[in-house]
């Protein structure tokens, strides 16, 4: 039960998870780091920008930093944050926070967890505007991140 303004009681189904990252990752040549894995939940391929779940006592930064080392083994020269959005505020009590990563670079091979299938692609970070229109890129967070960095004029 979950209580409404008035304290009245109401039915309600809540999701606990933890808070999530994404990593808008850009080399100096101008190329978005990003990477294609298999989501269970749409049995298919989505192509995302780097992230994950931000771990116990880490802060978003940190979990950033993390995942895109993690997932690309990719590093990066310059960090901003670009915004934080609430994935589904109907049903899941966590954020999302959107990093912008300037000047990438790899430093190692990506460090996968057992189970996990991450293929890391390059892209011309101009192309991401007609990825999403092409219908190439449909992941709605993945989205929701791509809109705080366009309304910050990053992609411009």
């Amino acid at each position: 039960m979950v209580a409404d303004p008035a304290g009245r009681p109401h039915p309600r189904v809540i999701i606990s998870a933890p808070d999530w990252v994404h990593v808008l990752a850009l080399t100096s040549e101008g190329q978005a780091v990003l990477v294609r894995q298999f989501r269970a939940g749409i049995h298919a391929d989505t192509l995302e920008f780097p992230g994950g779940m931000v771990d116990q006592g880490e802060t978003p930064a940190e979990a950033a930093a993390r995942e895109l080392a993690e997932e690309t083994g990719f590093v990066a020269g310059r960090w901003m944050a670009l915004g934080t959005c609430h994935p589904n505020a109907a049903l899941q009590e966590n954020c999302l926070h959107t990093f912008l990563a300037q000047d990438c670079r790899r430093t190692s091979a990506p460090r996968l967890d057992a189970g996990e299938d991450v293929r890391v692609e390059l892209v011309p970070a101009a192309s991401l505007r007609a990825r999403v229109a092409a219908g190439e890129i449909t992941h709605g967070l993945v989205l929701a991140s791509l809109f705080q960095a366009d309304v910050r004029g990053v992609l411009r």
